[in-house]
């Protein structure tokens, strides 16, 4: 979550932040070239981001100790019928 200069907050996705700069204002700069202004440090932003990644590793480690052991089964899914006009 980061907050724009008229104080709205907004949740992006850190995978998608190219880079970040301050001059003077924290400039988050999205990998499709869109910018966003917001309140908080560069190393702010970057806690957040690692905070972030650190909660969805230790998700996946509770949800992995949490599983059965073994193999997963896969499921199988018939295929559709082709159409007549596809025969």
């Amino acid at each position: 979550m980061v907050t724009r200069l008229n104080g709205s907050r907004f949740a992006v996705n850190p995978d998608l932040v190219a880079r970040l700069h301050a001059s003077p204002d924290t400039t988050l700069v999205m990998v499709d070239g869109v910018s966003y202004v917001v309140t908080e440090t560069v190393d702010e932003v970057i806690d957040e981001i690692v905070a972030f990644r650190a909660r969805v590793i230790a998700m996946a480690r509770r949800i992995e100790e949490s599983a059965p052991a073994g193999p997963v089964p896969l499921t199988v899914v018939p295929a559709l019928p082709k159409a007549e006009d596809e025969r």
